[in-house]
Order: C-alpha cells, then structure tokens, then sequence
C-alpha cells in the first residue's frame, strides 16, 4: 500500500476582506512572507515528500520565486497550478499538478503561518488510520443556529463543537471518489472534510492548536503580530517637506483650500505645498519615494492637477503596501496671509483624502517672524510627521 503524502497548500484566494490589495500570502510577518511560514512547515514535516502551492496567476512568479528559494536544498519536490474558481476546483487543480504518485494527501491554507511540522504530522498519521482527518479545536464560544433572518433557530451543544482548522489529509482514493460524486452532483464545497462527509466518509478529528488561526481580516495580522512578537515593522514614522515660490495670478490653495490672497504658489500642479508635504511623510515612511518620482513634472497629465486627488493616490498606495495611517501632524510657514480661519476646512479636506477621522490630522501655522524667504513673503513651505502602523510591510 502506497502511504506516501504530498501536500496542496492553498494560496489562491482574494484576500479581499484583508484590504491591502494584494494577497494575503504575501504580506509579510516577522521579515518573511505569510507563505513560506507555512511551506517551511509542510517541507519539514518527515511524511510529505512533495508540495503543490495553488495560486492566482498574478501571484505565480513572485511566489515561485519565493518557494523555490527556500526549498533550494530540501530534496523536496515543489510545483505549482494556478487557482480555480472556488476552494474546490483550486485544490483539485493542485492535486493533478503533483508530480509524485502518493497515496495520500494532504491540503492546507498558506493563511495559517502558525502550523507547525508536528501538527502536520499528527493529521498524517490519524489519515494514515482512519482515512480522513483534519486539525481542530474545541469551540471556546457558544455558537448559534442561525433561522436565515436574524434570528436564532437553535443551540448546539457547545461541548460537541469543533472549530476545523487545516492542515487536512485523506487517503487520495477516498478524495477522489468523494469529489467525483459532488462533481455528478453539481455541489461544491468551501471545506475539504465537508466533501469526504458529503459522500459518507468520517473524518478523525485531530487536536489541533488555538494558534494555528487563519489569517482573514486585518485584525487577524495584529494579534498574529503580537503572537510573533513581532514589532519591528509594528510602526513606522515619516517627514515631508515641501515650499513654493508665491508668484502673481495664481490661486492660493493649502489642504484643498482656496485662501483669498493676491498672490499664489508657483508649481506643475496647484502646487498645494500642505498636500504635497504630508504626500511625502506619507511615501518616506512606506518606503515608497517621493510625490516627484510619483508624479513627475515633465508629465502634462499633472499640470494643474487637484493636489488632494494625489494624495488619495499616495494613500492607496501606502494601503497596498501594508499600511494604515496613524495620524497626520503638520505645519504651515507662512507670514502671510492669515491661515486661522481656514485651519479646520484643510483638516478636514486631508482626512477625506487619506480617508481617515479628521481628528487624526493635525495642521498647523505659524510666521518666521520676518525671517528667511517665507518671512519675506517670497514662499510659502510646510513640512508634516505621519505615523504608519504596518499591519504587514
């Protein structure tokens, strides 16, 4: 009898409720992607030979080029097959990628880091007896059955309630009979157990580890954070610094504010100096450049450009590489003209475009007492500090 194991790890999905625009997979947690804190795992686990990490298509090289690197050595097989359109179709496909001729198998979610080779091991040896078996814990809430309107229908007893958790393993004959009958049927399933159950299989369930938690939404990024103790990357803090030369027949706009003034700032843009400082801040501490790289002034597709809709631009990046904005702080250095009055206006014009509580942005102003080129009234500059929290880099 063939008792030898390969692994699916299951790195295809959306991660859409994660909100970083890009996959969950590949966002970082301790000085690594999330996927090879799981693919290390399955490689060192004595009973998997091979691996099959299913992804989308836009994801493949950057994570073929991860996995290969860290299995460099293993003696390990490693493939790859693109994402199907459900959980079911992707790890079939990852399945008829293998390579080896196993006679067990064994399926895993790249968005739980935190397994470990001895849990893996402990699945294996439980399908190994019984066929079927999956990691799972023993429900710490107690959980309702909803009626589909908002209601409670009934209680399961909480003493029989398990949280399933992966890694899961079958025997591959088993797997292959229970997906051919859901496939006649036209049924398809979100969890791999649910499929063996579906066609009158049991599935052991094996201890699994309260820790072994699927990374899903970004709150789920800081507790693994904390449980990593990882707090390098957990803040990070930028400076921006922008001035502009005051020049007739230009409008004088500050924060996306319009200020009254018979002078304005010269630039490719509108020239918005608190914009483009707080942009900065923001791009200095993702590590991301400058607005000048971003939005170069050669390009006449911003001449004249809303500085505020730049920003949002800088925000969105900001996201997609992993952060969130703290808080703003920034100040104006002007002698004139007066800003008070329109302090509250710009702060709440800067929240809007880094989508966030005005009561996180801070804008300040304040003369040069007559002093250097603003103090002369030559220009106006502001400069701005933001803290980033990095849910992952």
């Amino acid at each position: 009898m063939n008792e030898s194991f390969a692994a699916v790890l299951a790195a295809g999905g959306a991660s859409s409720r994660m909100g970083t625009g890009r996959s969950k997979v590949l966002l970082e947690l301790s000085g690594e992607p999330v996927l090879l804190k799981s693919l290390r795992a399955l490689l060192e686990c004595g009973y998997i030979e091979e691996v099959c990490i299913v992804c989308r298509e836009e994801d493949m090289e950057e994570i073929s080029r991860l996995a290969l690197r860290l299995n460099a050595g293993s003696g390990k097989e490693i493939c790859f097959a693109p994402a199907g359109r459900d959980r079911q179709e992707s790890v079939y496909n990852g399945v008829q990628a293998l390579t080896e001729d196993c006679g067990y198998l064994v399926f895993h979610d790249a968005a739980r880091p935190f397994i470990s080779p001895e849990l893996i091991a402990a699945v294996c040896k439980d399908a190994l007896s019984f066929g079927a078996a999956t990691a799972a814990v023993p429900s710490k809430d107690t959980c309702k059955l909803s009626d589909g309107g908002g209601f409670v229908d009934s209680t399961p007893p909480r003493d029989r309630l398990m949280a399933v958790q992966t890694p899961q393993a079958f025997k591959k004959e088993l797997y292959l009979y229970a997906l051919e009958k859901a496939r006649v049927k036209g049924l398809s399933y979100t969890d791999d157990c649910q499929l063996i159950e579906a066609a009158g299989g049991r599935v052991k369930l094996t201890p699994g580890d309260y820790k072994n938690f699927k990374l899903t939404t970004p709150e789920d990024l800081i507790l693994a954070r904390a449980l990593a103790g990882d707090r390098r990357e957990a803040m990070r803090i930028g400076s921006g610094y922008d001035v502009h030369r005051l020049v007739p027949g230009r409008r004088l706009i500050l924060g996306g504010v319009e200020v009254p003034y018979e002078l304005g700032l010269l630039g490719h843009s509108d020239a918005d100096v608190l914009a483009h400082a707080i942009s900065d801040a923001l791009l200095g501490a993702a590590a991301l450049g400058d607005i000048g790289k971003l939005f170069p002034d050669s390009d006449p597709e911003y001449e004249g450009a809303d500085s505020l809709k730049l920003l949002e631009k800088v925000c969105a990046r900001v996201r997609q590489a992993g952060f969130d904005i703290g808080n703003l702080d920034s100040t104006v250095i002007a002698q004139r003209p007066k800003l008070a009055p329109y302090i509250d206006r710009m702060r709440e014009n800067l929240a809007a475009a880094c989508g966030i509580d005005p009561g996180r942005v801070s804008v300040k102003a304040t003369t040069e007492e007559g002093l250097g080129f603003t103090g002369s009234g030559e220009g106006i500059a502001a400069s701005a500090v933001c803290l980033l929290e990095a849910l992952l880099k």
